[in-house]
């Protein structure tokens, strides 16, 4: 269909998107990218409608009418329609309000000499008539002999050949108009729930959809109110300092419903209707401003800008949902908030976050102290308490800075300069902000500077911050730190104290510089740890670990994923060369401590199934698979080797069988035998090196053996 015949079926009412799509999410380089492959006639892609007579909702102000029989929506290639809507018309198309533009992608720049492509820029464009509003020439309002009068009028020769490009560059524009999108057509005979999974599978370029969104589109077929609803309540926490996409509000449904966080197909069938709108009324009317209430009365989180990763409130808001009375206990409210400060320092959720949720929404379900176990979990990733050594070189990024806010604010400390309570702020002139202690100015002259990266890491560290408020901090300048802190200890005395400042005057001295971040390293650490402590007592774990629990710590010098043993998924063909990778791995395990290898996981942790291998050893089922594997390993290492430090099985993680293979430690140094290109074979030996196996050099090889197998 032609670019133009489809701006005009939306303006004629005869294409429509549906309310499940997301709002308008590209950026401006997306819109330049699509006008550029345009301009120079390269392929963009493909759209996807949908004929039908029962649509679900549609978005903007139009309601449809049985009169109108089956009508035409757009299902993939929303994006790209609308920024040439947009860039062509000059303004929103009548499915979209203003509020669902993410960004505003209109006022691109054209040349239309070199037919660059860029958005408006005053010292590059003002006195350049060359530029123009891509959307003006559109509109047929720029003419080639306009740009030329107007370049002879600045001085420069336009010959007849110059005037040529111009002129072929405004033509270039133009014939986007009559340019075609192929368009792929659901017929009239599918059903919503078709048309969405079609919508899925086909929805692989642009700025791809998550699992999560993907999901919300769903949930919109069967209830369309839910977008708009849950945007609603987004809206309402970010005005009370907590910032939420859909994306977490989806996580947060599928979590309250089912207890798990990596499967959203579960949130795909309309059989979730009835129960999603009642979840969400408590969710909406009660459960999520609790929460945050919590958050911010108990563990002094003011903003999620404060917080590692939003992420960890979802155990917090299931647990909240999931309780009869509704409400917590005291002492449930401090093992959920040491929890949650655990989660952010050690960084629970930044990785893997589908397979974690899963393991702790489990626990929330089937312990009886779930945050004790939890905890536990994270304990079993890190050791808990904070040594003074975390702290150095560690910038503001670091999730040890939240904690040092929280904890301030739990001691009622004061801004250094106003003396107003952190926790007490008001208005936006009194917003937390932190400072150097010893300002960077200083510090740069004395050789702390960007040209040695080790000193300029302490100059930037987490330790020579303090928190003020915003008019503090722009009148704060660049006062030598001793001068500032004894005027500050002289105003406030226990001010310093209250952010756990060092009161050794000596160490006050720019020439003093590190002693003071190692005292305060350590006065950091030491009360920290003794505030983490004394939030609540927790005890020992009492869930049982799972495969799932064993996926979601992630690959490890013990563990590690392989997708298959021989079905080469990028290639789509049997690779026997993959058997060699598994022999590898293993021979690695057992030449260190011993490990487990999880075959039909990808390297995310994502479990795929043995389906496509059993299929490559012709039809095979879990025994012929298990016998296949022993065969292998036990010609490439013996048949004692095989039958005594090896241990397989076969789990179930979600619907998809996979193999586990657990291998002990061995007696002697295994010596895999590697064939090259040319079917040469050589000798190598290989360890575990973290989350990977490597080959162990000639060179190493003799002290590592004398170790590990003496």
């Amino acid at each position: 269909m032609k670019i133009s015949t489809i701006l005009d079926k939306i303006d004629e009412r005869q294409l429509f998107v549906p309310a499940f799509q997301r709002e308008y999410v590209w950026k401006r380089e997306h819109a330049k990218e699509l006008l550029d492959s345009l301009i120079k006639e390269y392929p963009t892609g493909t759209m996807l409608t949908w004929e039908t007579h029962q649509p679900p909702e549609l978005k903007g102000s139009h309601q449809y009418s049985e009169q109108q029989g089956a009508i035409r929506l757009l299902l993939d290639g929303q994006q790209r329609i609308t920024t040439l809507y947009m860039l062509i018309r000059g303004e929103l198309p009548p499915y979209y309000t203003q509020a669902e533009i993410i960004q505003d992608t209109r006022g691109l720049h054209v040349n239309l000499e070199t037919r660059e492509l860029e958005y408006y820029s005053k010292l590059k464009m003002e006195r350049d008539p060359r530029w123009r509003n891509i959307t003006d020439v559109f509109q047929r309002k720029v003419r080639a002999r306009d740009v030329r009068d107007q370049l002879k009028s600045l001085g420069e020769e336009v010959d007849g050949a110059r005037e040529d490009r111009i002129d072929d560059g405004i033509r270039a524009v133009e014939r986007i108009l009559d340019r075609d999108f192929p368009e792929q057509t659901i017929p009239v005979k599918a059903s919503l729930r078709e048309a969405i999974d079609i919508f899925y599978k086909v929805n692989a370029s642009g700025v791809a959809l998550t699992d999560a969104e993907l999901a919300l589109a769903q949930i919109s077929g069967y209830w369309p109110q839910a977008r708009d609803l849950f945007k609603a309540k987004i809206n309402q926490l970010a005005g009370q300092g907590f910032v939420f996409k859909l994306d977490f509000i989806v996580y947060v449904l599928l979590g309250c419903l089912h207890h798990i966080g990596s499967d959203m197909r579960k949130l795909h069938g309309s059989e979730n209707d009835a129960a999603m709108r009642a979840a969400w009324g408590r969710l909406d009317g009660q459960v999520l401003d609790y929460v945050v209430s919590i958050m911010r009365s108990s563990a002094y989180v003011d903003h999620t800008d404060e917080i590692n990763s939003v992420y960890a409130l979802i155990p917090i808001i299931v647990f909240c949902f999931d309780k009869d009375g509704g409400h917590l206990t005291e002492d449930e409210i401090r093992k959920v908030v040491k929890w949650f400060y655990y989660s952010q320092i050690r960084t629970r959720y930044v990785s893997q976050l589908p397979q974690k949720l899963d393991r702790d929404l489990r626990t929330l379900s089937e312990a009886d102290s779930p945050f004790d176990d939890l905890l536990h979990v994270i304990e079993e990733e890190r050791p808990l308490p904070i040594t003074a050594g975390e702290f150095e070189g560690r910038a503001i990024g670091h999730p040890l800075f939240g904690l040092m806010k929280w904890y301030f604010k739990s001691r009622n400390a004061v801004c250094l300069t106003t003396g107003v309570a952190l926790r007490q702020t008001m208005g936006k002139k009194y917003q937390l902000e932190n400072d150097h202690i010893f300002p960077f100015s200083r510090l740069k002259a004395a050789g702390y500077g960007k040209d040695n990266r080790v000193k300029y890491s302490l100059a930037q560290e987490i330790t020579n911050r303090a928190i003020l408020t915003q008019v503090a901090n722009r009148t704060k300048s660049a006062k030598e730190a001793a001068e500032y802190l004894a005027e500050v200890q002289t105003r406030a005395p226990n001010a310093l104290k209250l952010q756990s400042i060092p009161e050794d005057t000596a160490l006050w001295r720019t020439e003093n510089f590190e002693g003071f971040l190692a005292e305060r390293r350590k006065l950091l650490a030491d009360q920290l740890n003794a505030f983490l402590n004394g939030i609540a007592i927790t005890g020992a774990a009492t869930a049982a670990a799972s495969i799932e629990d064993l996926i979601a710590e992630g690959e490890s010098d013990e563990l590690e994923f392989k997708s298959s043993l021989r079905w080469d998924y990028q290639q789509q063909v049997v690779n026997k060369v993959l058997e060699g990778v598994v022999v590898k791995t293993v021979a690695a395990f057992a030449n260190s401590q011993g490990g487990t290898l999880l075959i039909g996981v990808k390297d995310d942790g994502t479990a795929i199934g043995l389906d496509q291998d059993y299929a490559a050893l012709g039809g095979a089922d879990r025994d012929k698979y298990e016998l296949h594997l022993r065969n292998l390993l036990s010609s490439a290492f013996g048949a004692a080797f095989a039958s005594a430090k090896l241990k397989v099985s076969f789990p179930v993680v979600g619907d998809v069988e996979i193999c586990q293979v657990v291998i002990s430690p061995a007696n002697k140094a295994l010596i895999t035998k590697v064939a090259d290109k040319n079917g040469q074979t050589s000798e190598k030996f290989y360890v575990r090196n973290g989350n990977a196996s490597r080959e162990l050099p000639m060179s190493e090889m003799q002290t590592y053996m004398a170790e590990r197998f003496s």
